[in-house]
């Protein structure tokens, strides 16, 4: 087991909502009548009871759910995707590498659908699942909550962003993260953001700055404590959060207007990101994101040192609002070869070179896939999601309690299609 760092900072408060929730209900005890009201100038359906707030125990607002509704959205993203995808289509043009990533990636995602099927069953279907709360006005700027079958008092949250080489990132990507940890008591917000050719990394570093003001803001409507909450990103994620996070400490120590603070993130968790863009540019381009769409995403090499966390520490100003920054701890497979866990070494090095509580978290013989699909689906004991566990519960004895008492988790793939998809992965 490894020892991830333990996270002690003074309670923050979480400044009040001011985000629209639109399509929400707040579920009360008993439904001994109805009457709306308003949340931020909104109507709220609100089931109300005889008893005075103080015995209501904690209130929580969820997102009324329709099937007809996320059939609708569906199809206007499938629309929106399909044409975004013949866009990008013309930027690839015709190349044997990308080609060959998109035939393993079809065969990897067949041999893996036993366990996907169950997951998106759940992710349609579960109560516990509300999908698509909009975050924002710009396209995709919504996000998926997973929430615990219990209200017994505020939960720790998560703010997930996905993965997807900056092209095919999704929110629905992190449904079996959430659904994992949301049995053990804790939130998940996994947030949707542009993508290239939708938008370019400013946007995406953008959507999800504002995604994570949202969760900030909203959280404890949900029953999330506000105090409480963690920010996760995986592979092009863990860029994009990281790059937000440093954006946000350096907006911080100018003095500049914000919508959330770095002070409010308990921890910063990077799974399998890369931090230098100088330094992947050519690997992606070798292994099939080619050099001259690698450039579009990040709108040129004259933005590759705004872009890369582990550069930007070099500024004396950035430098010192890492001061800022929460417990940064980076989680890496040995063994990935779509971004070298070099990456997450040499940003430790940087965050520690510059006052940073940073810790690496190295797992022998993990590939990029292994740590975020492989083990997960095969279930039973995981290292990383306990390394996580335990650091989001390291101050509360119940939640520690019940994770040494949880039973083990369900594969949801058979061993053999598993290590055929390793084999198989393009990742």
């Amino acid at each position: 087991m490894h020892s991830p760092l333990q996270t002690q900072q003074p309670e923050q408060r979480c400044r009040p909502m001011t985000s629209t929730v639109s399509e929400i209900e707040e579920v009360l005890p008993d439904e001994d009548s109805d009457r709306t009201t308003l949340l931020n100038g909104e109507p709220l359906r609100r089931r109300v009871s005889g008893k005075s707030p103080v015995d209501e125990g904690p209130r929580r607002i969820f997102r009324q759910q329709s099937f007809g509704r996320d059939i609708g959205h569906a199809a206007a993203e499938t629309y929106l995707i399909t044409g975004l995808s013949f866009k990008l289509l013309r930027y690839l043009g015709v190349g044997y590498r990308w080609m060959t990533k998109l035939l393993a990636l079809t065969c990897y995602a067949m041999l893996l659908m036993p366990g996907f099927l169950q997951v998106a069953y759940s992710y349609f279907f579960s109560k516990q699942v509300r999908r698509s709360i909009v975050y924002g006005d710009q396209p995709r700027n919504r996000l998926d909550l997973y929430l615990p079958s219990n209200n017994d008092g505020l939960k720790p949250v998560v703010v997930f962003v996905t993965g997807g080489a900056w092209i095919i990132g999704y929110k629905a990507w992190g449904s079996l993260l959430g659904m994992q940890l949301a049995e053990r008591d804790i939130i998940v917000a996994c947030l949707d953001y542009r993508n290239f050719p939708q938008g370019t990394i400013s946007d995406m570093v953008t959507d999800a700055s504002q995604g994570i003001s949202f969760v900030c803001n909203n959280i404890s409507a949900f029953g999330g404590d506000p105090n409480r909450i963690y920010l996760m990103g995986q592979s092009a994620g863990a860029h994009i959060a990281a790059c937000a996070l440093l954006e946000q400490a350096t907006k911080e120590l100018k003095g500049e207007s914000i919508s959330w603070t770095v002070s409010q993130i308990k921890a910063y968790f990077g799974l399998s990101g890369g931090y230098n863009l100088y330094k992947l540019v050519d690997h992606f381009h070798n292994r099939g994101l080619y050099r001259s769409i690698f450039l579009s995403i990040m709108e040129g090499e004259e933005s590759f040192e705004k872009f890369s966390p582990e550069v930007r520490l070099k500024d004396p100003v950035v430098g010192k609002a890492a001061s800022l920054l929460p417990p940064i701890i980076l989680f890496h497979g040995s063994s990935d070869y779509s971004i070298p866990c070099d990456e997450s070494k040499t940003f430790t090095d940087a965050l520690q070179a510059v006052g940073a509580k940073a810790e690496l978290v190295l797992y022998s013989g993990k590939t990029h896939t292994d740590l975020f699909l492989q083990d997960p689906l095969r279930g039973g004991k995981d290292e990383l999601f306990d390394d996580i566990i335990s650091v989001i519960h390291a101050e509360d004895n119940d939640g520690l309690t019940k994770d040494s008492l949880a039973p083990p988790r369900k594969r949801l793939v058979p061993e053999l299609l598993l290590k055929l998809a390793r084999e198989i992965s393009p990742f």
